[in-house]
């Protein structure tokens, strides 16, 4: 029951893993960090990514233009891209060494103490492409919220709005880290005791040669 738990944690958090390292690369690229609906044009809906700002209007289109110098961005979005590159590196990564580290897999299997140090490399790995998610998805909301509740803005400028990565962001970051811990936690010992070899069970007549007792003579002809 013990070894058919572990590997039922091992999969969930393969998935969990995986899961979250797909979400967090569609959020690296997606341009729905942000989001801004102008008061005096509705039909028009602005979406800030890290790499390009697009325009949706009303009939469906859209037209995206990317951030003119990497220099010129905001710090957030500067520092964001880099950790967001970062994690899906790590994500990568983790994923691989934990697949090469789990029991299902046939590689390692006669040093189940490397197929150990792999799953537990791979879980460390992705626990850090959690946390280099988050912290940039947090960084960009917070200053968004700063921004939306800044008093010396005049009400008839537009506000910028979390947009639909950021809450993706955040879901790829807990699917990462959960994962990792997962992989983290299910790395347990595979050494196995060598069996011991079978007890020599001795003739009733050695045994009893052995213990002092002498055959009566009438029984030595049967006993030959």
């Amino acid at each position: 029951m013990a070894g058919s738990w572990w590997a039922k944690a091992q999969v969930g958090g393969m998935l969990l893993a995986l899961l979250g390292w797909v979400s967090s690369c569609v959020t690296t690229f997606v341009p729905l960090w942000k989001n801004l609906n102008l008061d005096l044009n509705e039909l028009e809906v602005w979406n800030m990514g890290l790499w390009q700002v697009c325009i949706t209007q009303e009939e469906g289109v859209v037209e995206c233009q990317a951030h003119g110098s990497f220099l010129a961005l905001p710090p957030e979005l500067r520092i964001s891209r880099l950790l967001m590159c970062l994690s899906n590196g790590l994500g990568l990564l983790g994923c691989l060494l934990a697949a090469l580290g789990l029991e299902g897999w046939r590689t390692c299997e006669d040093k189940p103490g490397r197929k150990q140090r792999l799953l537990l490399a791979g879980g460390v790995t992705l626990g850090m492409a959690g946390i280099t998610t988050l912290v940039p998805i947090s960084w960009v909301a917070y200053n968004t919220v700063l921004d939306f509740w800044d008093e010396t803005v005049p009400d008839i400028v537009p506000r910028w709005e979390f947009g639909e990565a950021t809450f993706l962001g955040w879901f790829a970051g807990a699917f990462l880290a959960a994962g990792g811990l997962l992989l983290a936690c299910s790395t347990r010992s595979t050494r196995t005791a060598t069996p011991l070899a079978p007890a020599c069970h001795q003739a009733p007549a050695a045994r009893g040669l052995a213990g002092g007792h002498h055959l009566h003579p009438k029984n030595a002809d049967l006993v030959i």
